[in-house]
């Protein structure tokens, strides 16, 4: 299929089989987005490019820079800064590949969608496996970080909490998340606004910190940017809810490159004004590294303002990570890869709130039951994998080669950083991955039985 070619609306091969409603609604979706004959099964679109950019900005700008620089500074040292930028490179030829595809198939399921339509079943089922599984443990370990900066003594009763509060919001309508969202991003940056100030208006602020070489090696300096990379990775959200987006194939090639850019300057401003206070050794030695930062900045007071910031961000990211996985969830179930019943969508609110629920109770009792904060490496490997399936299927757009550069690079560039995280998170990663393919392989023999 050339880029000129209209979408193929009945191409994937469950969307077909199913011939149920749910089924080839995706299908059609996929197609055109609008005047499905099923009106009923669709979502409400009603997200502008401004809800876009702060639905992204919510789940990029989220716990993770609260947490992700210490590691990364452990594993880059010097290069941190270099290892950021790296980071941002791949996830641009991301964001580029994504928003290409999401202007083509406005439904809800991201790559899952784009993987199906572009390049077969078995590949959309993989990047939605990976996602499904990979950001429910995801779930589970924001809501977690939210329970421990709030109560440490009862972590995992906030944890439930949250998640039962955020999922009710979600149960509303994405425009009350979207509306939660605009409040939880405000303070954020806010937050993360005085750590930079009070950090590079410290008299112990040193530029000579930042360093001049790369202490940590080639790779040492991929190993950092597959860590940070995650805290990229938000921006699939605003594709996930192309269902819910006005005027997709504009809004989302918009609203996704705005949002990285805009994350990609807070990343820069908060990297260099910490590693100016702490250095590359002492960020990485850092349990939390703002607090750090502005403790030992002479700002000590601000330390309760960091840990409340470091909270309502993850409650963003917990927002956004539940959007995105009931939408991939009704995605999934629309083609019978789960079950049938999680496609259904409100008649009144119109989101898919079975499967909304499921997500929600499937991260409570993990929450409630598991402490996943330290067993979720291999969510970065799936994200990664998630991604590289996206840029093989922009790659399939258009055949001149100018249009072929950045999903190249993207693909390159997922792969070799998925390949560099820490082994123990590839080999889960690659575990998890190899369960859904013989999920997959079972049910495809079954169903050819």
């Amino acid at each position: 299929m050339t880029q000129s070619e209209p979408a193929r609306p009945g191409s994937s091969e469950s969307g077909s089989a199913s011939g149920s409603a749910s089924g080839s609604g995706s299908a059609s979706r996929a197609g055109s987005g609008a005047g499905s004959a099923n009106s009923a099964a669709e979502l409400r679109r009603t997200l502008g490019v401004g809800d876009a950019v702060v639905i992204g900005l919510g789940s990029m700008v989220g716990a993770g820079i609260f947490a992700a620089l210490g590691p990364a500074a452990r594993a880059a040292g010097t290069g941190l800064l270099l290892a950021l930028g790296v980071a941002a490179v791949v996830a641009y030829c991301n964001a580029t590949a994504s928003a290409r595809l999401a202007a083509r198939y406005p439904a809800s399921g991201g790559t899952y969608v784009y993987g199906r339509e572009r390049l077969g079943e078995f590949w959309g089922y993989l990047a939605g496996w990976s996602f499904v599984v990979g950001k429910t443990s995801s779930c589970a370990a924001m809501a977690l970080t939210v329970g421990t900066y709030v109560w440490p003594g009862q972590a995992h009763a906030v944890a439930v909490g949250a998640v039962v509060a955020l999922t009710a919001v979600n149960y509303g309508g994405v425009q009350k998340s979207a509306w939660l969202t605009r409040v939880i991003v405000a303070v954020v940056l806010a937050v993360l606004a005085s750590v930079v100030v009070v950090c590079l208006t410290s008299g112990d602020s040193d530029a000579g910190r930042l360093g001049a070489g790369v202490s940590g090696g080639a790779s040492g300096v991929l190993q950092a940017a597959g860590l940070l990379f995650f805290a990229f990775a938000g921006y699939a959200r605003i594709a996930t809810l192309g269902e819910e987006v006005r005027d997709p194939a504009r809004t989302i090639p918009r609203a996704i490159p705005l949002a990285l850019g805009i994350a990609l300057v807070v990343y820069a401003a908060v990297a260099v004004a910490v590693l100016s206070v702490l250095g590359p050794t002492g960020l990485g030695q850092a349990t939390a590294p703002l607090a750090d930062a502005v403790r030992a900045a002479g700002a000590p007071g601000l330390v309760p303002v960091v840990r409340v910031g470091a909270a309502v961000a993850a409650l963003g990211s917990l927002l956004a990570l539940i959007l995105g996985v009931s939408r991939t969830t009704l995605a999934m179930a629309r083609d019978r890869h789960l079950p049938g019943g999680l496609a259904a969508v409100h008649p009144r609110f119109r989101v898919p709130h079975r499967a909304e629920l499921a997500v929600g109770a499937v991260v409570a009792v993990l929450a409630a039951t598991v402490d996943v904060r330290g067993a979720i490496g291999f969510s970065s490997f799936g994200v990664l994998v998630y991604y590289a399936i996206a840029n093989a299927s922009a790659w399939t757009l258009g055949s001149a080669a100018v249009s072929r550069v950045l999903p190249a690079v993207g693909l390159a560039g997922c792969l070799t950083l998925a390949f560099a995280l820490p082994w123990m998170s590839v080999a889960v990663g690659v575990g998890v991955l190899g369960l859904g393919a013989g999920v997959y392989g079972v049910r495809w023999r079954f169903r050819a039985r």
